[in-house]
Order: C-alpha cells, then sequence, then structure tokens
C-alpha cells in the first residue's frame, strides 16, 4: 500500500538515512559524512515559519521524502521544494511519478497550485522533473559566490 503524510519531528532520523543513502550515491556522490552537518542542513528546511514536509510510504516504509516550505509570492502561494528523492532500491518503477501526483493533490487540498523547485541540467532529476509538466523558468540564474 502507497500512502503519503506529512512528516513529524519524529520521522527526522527515518528521514536523514533516507536523504543520507539517495544522496550520497551516484549521481550526486555529495558527502554527508560529517553527521552535525547533515542534522543541521536538514533542520534548516524542516524547521522553516511554513514547512510542508512529505513522506512517501510503501507498506509502512518510508520510501520517498519531499522537503519544502509555502511559499508567497505575487503571482501566489507556491510549495517550494528544497530536496526531493525515492530511495534506490525502488526507483525507475514509477514511484516518482506517483509521488509527484500525491504531492499536488495533497497541495490542491491546501489551495496551493504552484510548485517551485531548482535541480542541475547534468542528473536524472532534470529529465524527471521536465517529463512531469515542470518547465524551466528563463531568466532565472542560480548564483552562487564562494570566498
Amino acid at each position: 500500500m502507497i500512502e503519503i503524510k506529512e512528516l513529524t519531528p519524529d520521522e527526522f532520523p527515518e528521514m536523514k538515512e533516507l536523504f543520507r543513502a539517495v544522496f550520497t550515491a551516484p549521481p550526486w556522490e555529495d558527502d554527508w559524512s560529517d553527521e552535525q552537518q547533515l542534522d543541521e542542513y536538514l533542520k534548516d528546511l524542516c524547521q522553516v515559519r511554513t514547512p510542508i514536509d512529505l513522506g512517501l510510504y510503501e507498506d509502512g516504509r518510508l520510501i520517498g521524502i519531499s522537503i519544502g516550505c509555502v511559499k508567497h509570492w505575487c503571482g501566489g502561494t507556491e510549495y517550494f521544494i528544497d530536496e526531493l528523492c525515492i530511495a534506490r532500491d525502488r526507483q525507475g518503477g514509477g514511484l516518482g511519478t506517483r509521488f509527484m501526483e500525491l504531492i499536488e493533490s495533497h497541495l490542491a487540498e491546501r489551495g496551493i497550485r504552484q510548485i517551485f523547485l531548482m535541480t542541475q541540467k547534468r542528473v536524472p532529476a532534470y529529465s524527471f522533473y521536465k517529463h512531469r509538466g515542470f518547465n524551466e523558468v528563463e531568466g532565472l540564474t542560480p548564483f552562487f559566490k564562494e570566498f
């Protein structure tokens, strides 16, 4: 049985382990070996004014997460997804698509009809989002500065 539910702080350890398992593997290969840095990163995302952190469960096992928040913009209220993933052993079977459908339904019930996210063009997530009706935002360029 597949279901979606809003995550609570009680699910933080399970969410953290899923996040680490997905994003330390290819194609991302992020280094999340610093336990405190990972805790702080996820808390930064989850402990905002208007969080919507969603879990996708299959037979009681957390297999997907969407960490994001509500942002109010002149064009409407949107769900800003900071991180989204499906467990590595469950990827490629349509669960990502199903999760997005459930997220959209969940948001619509709350009166939210826009999703905003960012991803890199060189990872499979780029094609995943393009094939699910997401459009690139022309004129928007992410910036980064390291010093």
